[in-house]
């Protein structure tokens, strides 16, 4: 692979080049987020439980809450939920992976290693065989052996105490609803002890008091979020565990606070009880564990985290990379333009920054050293770029979700939302690659090593089409979200297992058996008015009109063509598709099941289909426990503010504490945001932040999804925020850099992130948000809409509000660029890089600037009067020359240096 020659005094070209492998990458995963890598019955039971779990989860969106699960040689099993009911098996199945998946101690934490002090001391006077000391070192060992993982590769007794925990709790709301629902009214208290509820334990647990004189529902509850404190600790952090925490001691306790004390008298609140406080927590769907935030990830989380990992198994991430490269790769500083095209494409599928990061940038990092570029400068462009996965549509991250839930608006509104901003974002980044490509002299690939986009889509065009299919469930046909990503996910799996199937020898066989199964169905609806299966069963009655027929069974010829691809493989078990190329991991799973069952199944196709199906299950399973985790923990917090009463009085705090400065404000979110976000999933910093300051934003005259948008994209800015730059260290990892400086770097290339979210909530039109004609008389949260078309063809409001601070924006962009890396057409001295800023500034955020200097004058007690629209673009135009001005001079200055071999070199 060639490059432009380039002089940057680092390692040889042969020492960077080195790839990380499938089995490296995934180790390094496992060991950021400290997964157990584990094998034989733990694993397995892994893989089972996952796999249930996706099924169950299949099952809610094809048929909401009330579906049968087919039994051979039996009738059907009925099952029919409650919204609480699915809830709680959704966070069973989460937790139970969880204890599986994630060590509850290592022996590395503080408490491991202060009770290995503690025993240290304690057997110190003695010897070593005297009995105390054995005695002490006894119960040390069956601590360990009780607790501690230090190997990441084994499940303790512990973790199986908690699993069964939480298999109870899912069974008591399988079996005992009826008994949930009147503790609603008369409170948790009144519910049945265990002994009563099951009466064969009533010898064993009679004897014990609390279990036979206390509610089992308040046993159950209160073990319920101490279970789901403990996975927040083992999958996102002890400090998420503390804050979740501290709201429930908050709850109980916070009505100590003296109402009469500045400012935090506004925090006080009505006293509570423990059960109060558990029924609300644990037995309630509006707020708590169960609340909004797992609702949303039942309803749509999860299917679209299982849609991603379909794709990924497929072999699209693999695809989507090369495509990237095929795009771009030749270019000038090709391959980091690749790794910001390859990173958005696998935003599709990932929703997490580390996988993003870490999966794409074991093959672009590398490249991107030998280009010339350094190892923490690769480390933060690739980290940068896959954190705004969670940002760009038309998937985005689980945030998203909750936004379309939290704010009543549908997913197409939010994708039309959420656009610009993802465009400009990735945008800037690339701005910011060029340049300093530019300031390198950095080249691209040669152009042998890569193919034309034309020949890349032949061989994997099919990859685009659930993509494209999921855009037209969701904007043209409007359906849910759910049932778009489902019948998109049934799309995906036929066309997967159709081009399985798919060769010259097969493509007569496989037509054909396709043509004759839609036959055989339209004419048996045709006929007898019911499926070919029943009709055979002895089902049947009066036939359908043929057009009528067709409507029925139009629609499902995806599951014709799963059933066609597999008779097919069936008939010829040699086919080999010239066109799909499965995951590595799959093709492994296959191989593997192979090697222990004797049998060479690592090359049957049809085999080799069903274990993507089956793998892409598990996987999309651990993929999303601690999504999962994270939301259930997360709305504990929204739970606490609403039974207590906290809303009102904690944005009268914060109104009160901004001075009335919508940038005060602004800048206290954004900071939150960050330093809140560091280190824990976006999802979580997203509900704590919006459920304490989306309020007090929209008290502002912010557009309501404006606010939300603004608070997500702070909480994606602190994965690349030192000092806990997550994405940033795992890349890090990958580049075999500097963690701290890779993190800076990555910042840095991310600040047009930080500044484009002043610029929409100040300009919504950037967002393609407008204020309705009749807003006054609107509560605030309806004042604004998306635009349509007849807003776009109103120029006189489209030009100065929508068209004018778009432009600006990606102006702005570019002088931002400028002025990080220090170079445009040639270099940029100090004093025009401090212009770039200020132009940057202006172009992209004006109304940051003038409400800051009208906000300092209020304060002054001056007030000024101007027309708010004139002032922005005024500015905007003042930083239009500005940026003009000195792109011109630079690009003089870069001209003369060419044509003077004697002058300074860029």
């Amino acid at each position: 692979m060639s490059t432009n020659d380039h002089d940057d005094g680092g390692e040889p070209p042969e020492a960077e080049v080195e790839e990380l492998s499938r089995e490296e990458a995934e180790e390094l995963i496992d060991e950021i987020e400290r997964r157990r890598s584990l094998k034989g019955l733990a694993a397995l039971a892994v893989a089972v439980i996952g796999i249930l779990f996706s099924l169950f989860q299949l099952f809610l969106a094809a048929r909401s809450f009330t579906f049968s699960i087919p039994i051979p040689l039996a009738p059907d099993w009925q099952v029919s939920l409650q919204l609480l009911q699915a809830n709680a098996v959704h966070v069973a199945f989460a937790l139970t992976l969880t204890f599986l998946m994630f060590p509850a101690s290592m022996g590395d934490g503080f408490l491991s290693r202060a009770l290995g002090r503690v025993v240290d001391a304690a057997t110190d006077p003695f010897d070593a065989g005297s009995p105390i000391a054995r005695a002490v070192t006894g119960v040390r060992d069956l601590f360990r052996w009780a607790f501690v993982d230090p190997n990441r590769s084994r499940v303790t007794p512990f973790d199986v105490v908690c699993m069964i925990t939480a298999a109870l709790s899912a069974y008591y709301f399988l079996t005992e609803f009826s008994e949930i629902q009147d503790m609603r009214v008369f409170g948790l208290e009144s519910g049945a002890p265990v002994t009563e509820l099951y009466p064969f334990l009533a010898p064993v647990l009679g004897g014990v008091p609390v279990l036979s004189e206390v509610s089992w529902a308040l046993i159950l509850g209160a073990l319920g979020v101490l279970l789901v404190l403990e996975a927040t600790r083992r999958t996102l952090g002890l400090p998420l565990m503390i804050i979740v925490a501290t709201f429930i001691v908050y709850a109980r306790w916070g009505y100590l606070i003296s109402g009469n004390t500045p400012f935090l008298g506004l925090l006080a609140i009505p006293q509570l009880t423990w059960p109060d406080i558990i029924q609300n927590l644990w037995y309630n769907t509006e707020n708590g564990v169960f609340g909004i935030p797992v609702t949303v990830s039942v309803s749509f989380i999860y299917i679209f985290i299982l849609f991603g990992s379909f794709l990924e198994m497929s072999g699209a991430g693999q695809w989507f990379i090369d495509l990237a490269y095929a795009a771009t790769g030749t270019r000038k500083g090709g391959p980091a333009k690749a790794s910001i095209l390859a990173s958005g494409f696998m935003g599709t599928i990932s929703g997490s920054s580390i996988a993003n990061t870490v999966t794409t940038g074991a093959f672009t990092i590398p490249l991107m050293k030998q280009s010339g570029y350094s190892p923490e400068f690769s480390g933060a462009v690739e980290s940068s770029a896959s954190s705004g996965g969670q940002i760009l549509p038309p998937v985005m991250g689980a945030a998203a979700f909750l936004m379309v839930q939290y704010t009543a608006t549908p997913f197409a509104e939010i994708i039309i939302l959420a656009t610009i901003p993802a465009i400009v974002f990735f945008f800037g980044v690339w701005v910011m690659v060029h340049l300093k490509a530019v300031q390198e002299g950095i080249g691209g690939v040669d152009a042998a090593e890569t193919t034309s986009i034309i020949e890349h889509l032949k061989t994997g065009w099919f990859y685009l089409v659930p993509i494209f299919l999921l855009l037209f469930y969701l904007i043209v046909e409007r359906l849910s979200v759910s049932r778009s990503a489902w019948f998109t996910l049934v799309a995906l799996v036929a066309l997967i297992s159709f081009i399985a199937a798919y060769s010259d020898e097969t493509r007569l066989t496989l037509f054909g058996t396709l043509a004759a199964i839609f036959a055989v169905d339209l004419g048996s609806f045709a006929v007898a008015g019911v499926p070919f299966t029943k009709l055979v069963g002895g089902a049947g009655g009066a036939g359908l009109p043929v057009a009528e027929a067709f409507g029925i069974v139009g629609p499902r010829i995806g599951w014709y063509a799963m059933l066609a691809a597999a008779l097919t493989m069936l008939y010829h078990t040699d086919v080999q598709s010239k066109f799909l190329d499965l995951n590595p991991t799959v093709q492994g799973a296959a191989e593997s099941a192979g090697d222990r069952t004797g049998r060479d199944l690592g090359d049957n196709q049809l085999f080799r289909v069903g274990t993507f199906v089956v793998k892409s299950m598990e996987e999309g399973a651990r993929t999303a426990v601690p999504v999962v985790v994270a939301v259930a923990a997360a709305g504990i917090i929204p739970g606490v503010i609403s039974v207590s009463g906290l809303g009102p009085n904690l944005t009268s705090l914060l109104l009160a504490l901004s001075g009335g400065s919508i940038v005060v404000m602004l800048l206290v979110t954004a900071v939150a945001s960050i330093i809140l976000g560091m280190g824990m999933p976006t999802t979580v910093t997203y509900i704590i932040l919006i459920s304490m300051l989306a309020t007090p934003l929209v008290e502002f005259g912010i557009p309501l999804l404006a606010a939300h948008l603004f608070i997500l994209y702070f909480g994606v800015i602190a994965d690349i925020t030192p000092p806990v730059a997550v994405a940033a260290y795992a890349a890090s990892g990958v580049a075999k850099s500097d963690p701290f400086e890779t993190g800076v770097k990555a910042f840095s290339l991310s600040l047009n992130k930080a500044i484009v979210p002043f610029a929409f909530v100040l300009a919504p039109g950037i967002v393609l948000l407008r204020r309705k004609a009749d807003a006054a008389d609107l509560p605030l949260r309806e004042q604004y809409r998306i635009v349509n078309f007849g807003d776009l063809a109103e120029l006189s409001y489209s030009v100065p509000e929508i068209l004018v601070p778009v432009v600006g924006v990606f102006l702005g962009v570019v002088a931002l660029g400028a002025t990080v890396i220090g170079t445009l057409y040639g270099s940029v001295n100090r004093a025009e890089r401090a212009g770039f800023a200020v132009s940057s500034l202006l172009l992209m955020a004006p109304r940051l600037l003038s409400t800051s200097v009208f906000d300092l004058l209020g304060f002054a007690g001056v007030t000024v009067s101007v027309n708010a629209l004139l002032l922005d673009l005024t500015l905007r135009g003042v930083g239009f020359v500005i940026f003009v001005a000195l792109a011109a001079k630079n690009k003089r200055e870069a001209g003369a240096t060419r044509t003077n071999p004697r002058g300074v070199s860029t």
